[in-house]
């Protein structure tokens, strides 16, 4: 049964799917609006956001008209059961909270929201990452201690990794041969800033931070690892090669064709029409299967481009949902142990004594690596970056690794880096002194 079927069936039976979502920031806001149609066989049910009323806002926008705030489980799930929309300010609320099936984790941190998702998993949660920035550092592991604790862990379609693997399952099933997938991205300038891109924020609602990881390749690069991770691909090298092209067709003859069919490449598409979604490469080296390709307008080979031209995480969440929760199905989701991670990179001079701003700001921009060669260096991941002192100066573009920095980060996202590097060791990562107590879940590691 099709999933939209099995949503169809939900809905006729009065059983739809209990949702609960964790941020109410402009993708909260838009996912709220779209569940608020409602989606059938779905229904947002609570929204938890440290400023609740950020997430009344979000209600409204998205057409609800009634709703409470609780301050415990007992009472969240009381409300659901009565068909009252809950909001808190405490995500645990909603992570132990029984009338809830899937949690939508969309804050875009990295140490709030690990918490959360592990909380999630103890409580017997599947849940679905609208957080590219957790995912690229900790979506490993992450995954492990969701299938220790028999739930599903899933990045969104919608998002570029969900909508590249979304397609590239398809052309799996079909029997093709995949050998690159990525983003069509418009453009990237790793020197933007808060300050360059506050306009732009303010504008669209934002949060400036948020665009500005959006400029200055970071999100780029933590797309393209989140997707590495799901597929196994590598990096041709670091930063990926980006190659500008007209159309997004073009890629196929622009990449390294050796690395294609040698590793598997994730790697993007700079300012090529249709201007947004995501590609995935084939090869085919059969002469009657490159004539029928050629004849059904697909070019000459023997690398050929397949393409989404949309992303929609608003929209597209909803199937990710479903799939989810109905057949125990993620969208895109590791199958291993880190292939690709972060690395951070100045984005100017730095000086000892400074301390790094993170994801979005000032002090870094984010590139993303093999893990083998970001290992191989000690790079410090983007991810456990913010609030590091330097040590020493740093030169614009030059790789912040460990030892660069005063103290190695603490919190639960480093704990659940390191252990991650030790369940998935490198020949290299000994260099980290990796002892940490590992995290719990449901009972299990």
């Amino acid at each position: 049964m099709s999933v939209d079927v099995a949503l169809q069936k939900l809905e006729s039976a009065g059983t739809p799917i209990r949702v609960g979502m964790v941020g109410a920031g402009a993708t909260g806001r838009a996912i709220a609006l779209q569940l608020g149609t409602p989606v059938p066989g779905m229904r947002l049910v609570a929204i938890a956001n440290r400023t609740p009323e950020h997430a009344e806002r979000a209600l409204r926008e998205g057409g609800f008209s009634r709703w409470v705030r609780v301050d415990s489980s007992r009472e969240a799930a009381e409300n659901i059961a009565r068909g009252v929309m809950v909001v808190t300010d405490d995500p645990l609320v909603l992570t132990a909270c029984g009338s809830i099936d899937v949690l939508l984790e969309v804050t875009g941190t990295v140490e709030a929201a690990a918490g959360v998702v592990l909380d999630a998993f103890s409580h017997g949660k599947h849940v679905v990452l609208v957080n590219a920035e957790l995912d690229s550092l900790v979506g490993p592991i992450l995954k492990a201690k969701a299938d220790e604790a028999g739930v599903v862990l899933t990045h969104t379609d919608g998002d570029e990794p969900g909508v590249a693997m979304t397609l590239l399952r398809y052309l799996r099933t079909l029997g093709l041969r995949i050998v690159a997938a990525g983003n069509i991205k418009g453009m990237v300038d790793y020197y933007r800033n808060p300050e360059t891109q506050q306009a732009f924020a303010e504008k669209h609602d934002q949060d400036v931070k948020k665009v500005t990881s959006f400029a200055d390749s970071t999100k780029l690069s933590m797309e393209a690892t989140v997707l590495a991770n799901a597929t196994g691909f590598q990096v041709g090298r670091r930063g990926m090669y980006g190659p500008a092209c007209g159309y997004v067709r073009e890629v196929a003859n622009l990449l390294p064709a050796e690395q294609m069919l040698e590793t598997g490449l994730v790697d993007f598409a700079l300012g090529a029409a249709p201007h947004t979604g995501a590609f995935v490469i084939v090869h085919e080296d059969s002469p009657l299967k490159k004539a029928q390709l050629a004849y059904y307008k697909l070019g000459d080979g023997p690398f050929y481009v397949f393409y989404t031209p949309f992303h929609l995480p608003h929209l597209q969440i909803a199937s990710t949902i479903g799939r989810a929760v109905v057949y125990r199905d993620a969208t895109v989701a590791p199958i291993g142990g880190p292939v690709c991670e972060v690395v951070s990179v100045a984005k100017r001079d730095l000086k000892a004594g400074d301390r790094l701003d993170g994801i979005g700001g000032f002090c870094v921009y984010g590139l993303i690596d093999n893990t083998s060669s970001a290992r191989g260096m000690d790079a410090l991941p983007i991810g456990l970056s913010e609030g590091c002192v330097l040590r020493r100066d740093v030169s614009k573009d030059e790789v912040i690794c460990f030892d660069d920095v005063a103290a190695i980060p603490e919190g639960i996202a480093g704990t659940l880096w390191r252990e991650q590097n030790v369940l998935w060791p490198t020949t290299t990562n000994a260099s980290r002194e990796l002892s940490p107590q590992p995290l719990f879940v449901a009972g299990v590691r």
